[in-house]
């Protein structure tokens, strides 16, 4: 079975998709408890695992971005929120995730993405009545 990895930087295509989180957050598991070398591991396979990361987390970024849009002015949230798209930013203007380091780096940035996710998840969600 062949796939295709789709470069959409604008979300164009990928906008809307459902997240598939589990698989995701395995592989960054995974990708973290590497070493500075890890054996096995080829430098076409570390090619492949930075594109997904770094397409994964695009989508999460959008998804943590439409959500913030939403909150309200006086939200707590806001300032972490903010603080979470800035730095998703900044990692994902670094270029390719060829290198170990910037692989985990893609890593830690889509944990730290579903936790502000969760977050305005809770947040919106309608508490029910007593």
């Amino acid at each position: 079975m062949r796939g295709t990895v789709v470069y959409d930087p604008t979300g164009t295509v990928t906008g809307g998709l459902p997240l598939d989180r589990d698989p995701h957050l395995a592989l960054a598991a995974a990708v973290l408890a590497w070493g500075p070398a890890p054996a096995g591991v080829r430098a076409a396979d570390r090619a492949q695992i930075g594109l997904q990361l770094t397409g994964h987390a695009r989508c999460v970024a959008a998804d943590v971005r439409h959500r913030y849009e939403a909150l309200p002015a006086d939200s707590e949230l806001h300032p972490l929120t903010k603080a979470v798209l800035r730095e998703s930013a900044n990692r994902l203007s670094t270029g390719p995730a060829t290198t170990v380091a910037r692989i985990q780096n893609r890593a830690r940035l889509i944990r730290a993405l579903y936790r502000a996710l969760d977050r305005l998840d809770a947040a919106q969600r309608p508490t029910p009545a007593t």
